[in-house]
């Protein structure tokens, strides 16, 4: 795995019940940036099967995660993990270069 992002072992953990809950092994986890939210970057998560010809995908803990090449410069080093409170569940991304965050953890300022 290319030590450019990692995964936690919560997310990995989330990611697996996930695809078995969706019933498709082939399921991964796909990670974007793009420009807008609060701070300026915003990040978001879906689900796929499709690897494009710009994304890189790292493996890590039985699951694999696709970021495209764009995103991945934005957030380089970074760790995705999975967060669980009284409020809410969700994926969240560690990232060390962003110098400022929204109180609910989707967008950033760098």
């Amino acid at each position: 795995m290319p030590a450019s992002l990692s995964i936690s072992p919560s997310a990995a953990g989330r990611v697996r019940f996930l695809m078995n809950a969706e019933g498709n092994p082939a399921l991964m986890l796909r990670l974007s940036v793009s420009g807008g939210g609060c701070s300026g970057f915003q990040y978001k998560f879906d689900l796929d099967t499709v690897v494009n010809e710009d994304d890189q995908v790292i493996e890590a803990h039985e699951v694999k995660v696709v970021i495209d090449e764009a995103s991945l410069d934005l957030i380089a080093g970074s760790e995705i993990d999975y967060a669980e409170d009284l409020m809410a569940a969700a994926f969240v991304v560690r990232n060390p270069h962003a110098t400022a965050t929204c109180g609910c953890g989707n967008s950033f300022a760098m």
